[in-house]
């Protein structure tokens, strides 16, 4: 029996001693023992203040690059079939689709298989009184897929941005009934600026060939082809960089669709160019690199535009061949540099999106609520030792050393993974507090009936804790799956309740069971034979 106790009693200090370090650190004076309490235990916005940010992701951005992506396949497509047709994007009230017209009728079954095999998600059909025109529109599925798409990937987009700026624990998650909205929590950021003008962004970068200009207003580029832009093309504001006109706004012809885009990119980085101006160096993938090697290869000579969000940022000449390797210049300032870096890396959001509405939480606030939920929660500690102490006399110590030993592994384990601790969290270690309560109720309990039915001391410890553990393992799992229900569907704070009561629920099931045999057999080994159990 000793050495069984022995064994628990290392187990217990090397879990204690676990629990110590993780809460704590390695701190090398007072000072350092308090900043490392404050942050391993990280505070959500309720706590600690901050911003709240509830903006619309405009799905709809999506679907119309989808339109645009599946007009260019459609031309080449039909091109590498030797297919004579003309393919223009058209919008009929809130209907965009794809109009084909110039079909010749004998390859009418040759573009039905094409549209079966590689326009799958597509609805292929006649226009009525044309034998050679047919529309080519997106599914409603289809669509609606795209859409929800747009809204995930705008969230994991803004989280890595998010993430790289170095905000602590922020909350990005759905809000509203579909209206396509999110809200983002930001703790300890009381001005959001920076972080606005990162999320939103867009930051689509696209090389496109330069057709023609720079001109020095949109109405003398329009005049220079009689008012009519050449078919694939577009024209795109930006910075004349000519050294003759100084500088100043300009527009440039570019060809409509890019030679490589954003998604093509794997890496991009702030740094000093040629001119010991900042400039952002980025790198393509291999697929980006073989098509910007070709365009770069046929085109030397001629301008590249460097677009961000259809702006022109930078339009240098190709004097030769470019691989994997580009750098973009625009007079960018060290910040901005870096941003746009952090932009690119993080990946262009699908779709644009505007802010609906913004709320700071000042850290008053946090101060008070963290200050009555430490209040409530010392209260309650306090009042449920006491009366343990009172109902069950020395059996009741064991019952406060497994609630204090509990409530440090749970600090532990939250500091140790980073979770958040939220209000609703507090109230969650409340209700943890309340739940080794009862289980050490029925635990004690069962000892008194077992000892009420005349058993031996040890045998009445021995079966109540038996007897016991079935309903404590019974009622900790009910309690669980609720709070992996709350976990699943709740949002930033609700979550906090949901990962203080699971972590509390598990830390009870070593306390209440495991140290409290521990201390009971303790005690067991110490007694005098025949002496009563003070429970």
């Amino acid at each position: 029996m000793e050495k069984k106790v022995r064994n628990r009693a290392i187990v217990i200090a090397v879990v204690v001693v676990a629990c110590v370090i993780g809460i704590i650190g390695f701190p090398s004076n007072f000072h350092a023992l308090k900043n490392n309490i404050r942050g391993r235990i990280h505070l959500g916005l309720d706590l600690k203040g901050g911003t709240r940010l509830v903006l619309q992701v405009h799905v709809e951005d999506a679907v119309n690059i989808t339109i645009n992506q599946a007009l260019e396949r459609m031309r080449d497509e039909l091109r590498s079939r030797n297919i004579a047709a003309d393919v223009q994007r058209k919008t009929e009230g809130n209907n965009t689709y794809l109009f084909i017209t110039g079909v010749p009728q004998e390859r009418a079954s040759d573009l039905q298989s094409l549209a079966g095999d590689q326009f799958s998600d597509w609805n292929l059909a006649r226009v009525p009184g044309n034998a050679t025109a047919w529309s080519l529109s997106l599914k409603t599925s289809a669509a609606a897929t795209i859409r929800n798409q747009a809204l995930i990937q705008s969230m994991d987009t803004i989280r890595r941005r998010i993430d790289a700026l170095g905000v602590t624990e922020p909350t990005i998650t759905e809000y509203g009934q579909g209206d396509y909205e999110l809200v983002v929590q930001l703790p300890d950021v009381s001005d959001p600026t920076q972080v606005k003008n990162i999320i939103q962004t867009t930051a689509m970068l696209e090389l496109k060939l330069v057709q023609d200009g720079p001109y020095s207003s949109r109405e003398a580029a329009l005049a220079a082809h009689g008012g009519i832009l050449p078919p694939d093309t577009q024209l795109l504001p930006g910075k004349n960089e000519s050294s003759s006109s100084g500088g100043g706004e300009a527009w440039y012809l570019v060809n409509q669709i890019a030679a490589v885009t954003g998604r093509d990119l794997s890496g991009a980085q702030a740094g000093r160019g040629e001119n010991g101006g900042w400039v952002v160096n980025f790198t393509l993938t291999r697929d980006g690199a073989s098509r910007f090697s070709r365009v770069t290869g046929d085109n030397v000579g001629k301008l590249l535009a460097i677009v961000l969000d259809n702006r022109v940022v930078s339009a240098p000449s190709i004097k030769s061949q470019i691989s994997d390797r580009g750098q973009i210049e625009g007079s960018f300032t060290e910040r901005q540099a870096s941003d746009l870096a952090l932009v690119l890396r993080s990946g262009a959001l699908p779709a644009s999106i505007s802010y609906l509405q913004e709320e700071t939480v000042g850290p008053s606030l946090g101060a008070d609520s963290i200050r009555h939920g430490v209040i409530a929660s010392i209260v309650g500690f306090v009042a449920v030792m006491g009366f343990m102490l009172v109902y069950y006399k020395e059996a009741g110590i064991n019952a406060d050393v497994a609630l204090v030993l509990n409530l440090v592994i749970l600090l532990a384990a939250m500091a140790s993974i980073g979770s958040t601790l939220t209000l609703p969290g507090i109230a969650g270690i409340i209700l943890t507090v309340g739940m080794g309560v009862d289980s050490n109720v029925l635990i004690f309990e069962r000892i008194r009936e077992e000892l009420r039915a005349g058993k031996a001391v040890g045998a009445a410890v021995a079966g109540g804790f038996d007897h016991a553990f079935v309903t404590i393992i019974d009622t900790h799992v009910t309690t669980v799956v609720s709070a992996a229900i709350l976990f699943t569907f709740g949002t930033g704070p609700i979550r906090g309740f949901a990962v203080t009561l699971t972590i509390g629920l598990i830390a009870n099931l070593f306390t209440s069971v495991f140290v409290s045999r521990t201390i009971f057999d303790y005690v067991l080994t110490r007694r005098e034979k025949g002496a009563a159990l003070s429970i």
